[in-house]
């Protein structure tokens, strides 16, 4: 199986998520995994890849959109992540190509676990709308606050993910 892990992260809590992921996809006999910054995202898809999982911030209970990216950089979120998110990016993609997998999560304040909106299920529900590939799992991960850390226990729970979804393949 080959994978691509692509992200988008203002703080570096999804990047670190992103990572632990693919550390997931790759234990035991997994197949090459690349995990890419969303700015750096290939479009279209590569020939070969047989899964894409695809991570973000929940911002405004959706995917980022460039006001929110501006409000993350003001509030102090790292420098070069104002350009184009996953948002962007899944709308630069071909439709109609449902031949590999597609995973999506996000990383969320723990404290509005239980609200409405999340950046993963936007974009899985963008993924099935627009036939960007077969949806096979959701997931969202937890941070103390925007700017983090992770909260304890999400980087295994990321890497378990990872081995779950390599085993479905």
């Amino acid at each position: 199986m080959t994978a691509l892990v692509v992200h988008e992260a203002h703080w570096g809590n999804t990047r670190q998520v992103a990572q632990a992921i693919a550390d997931g996809l790759t234990d035991g006999d997994g197949g090459p995994v690349q995990v890419v910054d969303v700015a750096a995202a290939p479009s279209p898809l590569p020939d070969g890849v047989d899964l894409v999982v695809l991570g973000g911030p929940t911002h405004a209970f959706s995917m980022s959109r460039p006001a929110t990216r501006r409000d993350a950089h003001d509030r102090g979120a790292e420098a070069g992540h104002e350009g184009p998110g996953i948002r962007e990016w899944l709308a630069t993609l071909p439709a109609g190509d449902t031949s590999c997998a597609v995973a999506t999560f996000d990383t969320r304040a723990q404290q509005v676990r239980r609200l409405p909106g999340s950046a993963a299920r936007a974009a899985g529900r963008f993924v099935s709308r627009h036939r960007l590939g077969t949806m096979v799992a959701t997931e969202s991960f937890y941070v103390a606050d925007a700017p983090g850390p992770l909260v304890d226990g999400e980087l295994e729970r990321a890497r378990a993910w990872g081995r779950a979804l390599a085993s479905r393949a």
